[in-house]
């Protein structure tokens, strides 16, 4: 396999996706003649035939599927790894615009008001559910730009070369099967939730572990954490079937899970907008912090019972509502 070049992994796969081998020469600018030579060279190569010529055209045999998969791997290996070179050749200050979060709603929305603000600059995006990881990594210099939750431990690192500032203070939502009889309620008591099973993220990665156990305490009760996932349509496929979980208090409600509002004093976690100070967004924290809030604005009313909430709780995103002003003024 040593003797494959990458010009014979991009002819078999151009092959296999046209179905031709006068289309795939076409496609890649060769004769057939010399296609079919580069073509029986691989084969040799490999030691079999990779495709059966037939009426309809060329189809690959159970060798040819084997070899044409792992070529798409290489080849798309390949272009990454010309694209990581390509980015470090261009240096910190060029791009690409690298983007980590949490998953939340709004990153869809960020990323376009970031195209738009930053016109020319390439977004790419990472999500992953521990904001202590995406911190480590915006630090090193493997993010420029980071959303996260404030967690437990925060306010002891040593945070140099970032700005960081508060988004908006997200109330904890709660969602739990439709056809439960707490579905019907218009908030939920958090005492009501003490026989349910929960889902959560596994324990390492739960920035919110010891919030649940302390609210959960309080209300008289320790919760029963059941089902551990970071993927938020398994948790949602559990809650259906009886268990209860926090809910980011924009999602919308469905057929199969009910989103609410708990009762008494919402359950704050602020949501952080946290920005490197050097490089890329050098002096250009501001900027960033209004993509955010612009982006954030898009998914207040996609749960009626979250933009009330929204409503009556001015305080919670005071600082996103100044920085709106300023863009608008």
């Amino acid at each position: 396999m040593a003797e494959l070049e990458l010009r014979h992994l991009r002819t078999l796969c151009a092959i296999a996706e046209t179905g031709s081998l006068t289309k795939a020469a076409a496609r890649l600018g060769l004769t057939q003649p010399a296609l079919s030579a580069q073509l029986r060279s691989v084969e040799r190569i490999v030691g079999g035939l990779l495709f059966e010529r037939k009426p309809t055209g060329s189809e690959l045999t159970d060798l040819g599927k084997h070899v044409v998969s792992t070529a798409r791997v290489v080849l798309d290996d390949v272009d990454q790894l010309v694209d990581l070179a390509r980015d470090r050749a261009r240096g910190p200050d060029r791009g690409p615009l690298l983007v980590g979060s949490i998953p939340t709603l709004f990153l869809g929305s960020l990323v376009s008001e970031l195209r738009s603000r930053f016109a020319g600059i390439q977004v790419r995006t990472n999500i992953v559910r521990s904001s202590a990881q995406l911190l480590d990594d915006l630090i090193a210099g493997r993010l420029h730009l980071a959303i996260l939750e404030r967690f437990e431990g925060l306010e002891r690192r040593e945070i140099r070369g970032v700005e960081m500032r508060t988004l908006v203070s997200e109330p904890q939502f709660i969602a739990v099967p439709a056809n439960d009889p707490l579905a019907e309620q218009d908030v939920i008591d958090l005492r009501d939730l003490a026989g349910m099973d929960w889902v959560t993220p596994p324990p390492e990665q739960d920035g919110l572990r010891m919030l649940l156990h302390t609210v959960c305490a309080a209300a008289g009760f320790t919760p029963r954490r059941t089902h551990h996932t970071t993927e938020s349509s398994t948790a949602w496929s559990l809650v259906a079937q009886g268990a209860a979980c926090f809910a980011d208090p924009a999602t919308p409600s469905t057929a199969e899970v009910a989103i609410r509002p708990l009762s008494g004093p919402p359950i704050l976690v602020p949501l952080l907008v946290a920005t490197r100070q050097s490089g890329l967004l050098g002096g250009r924290a501001q900027d960033v912090y209004a993509c955010a809030a612009r982006a954030y604005m898009s998914i207040v009313d996609l749960n009626p019972d979250y933009a009330r909430w929204w409503a009556e709780h001015p305080r919670a995103h005071a600082e996103l509502d100044a920085a709106l002003r300023v863009q608008a003024g």
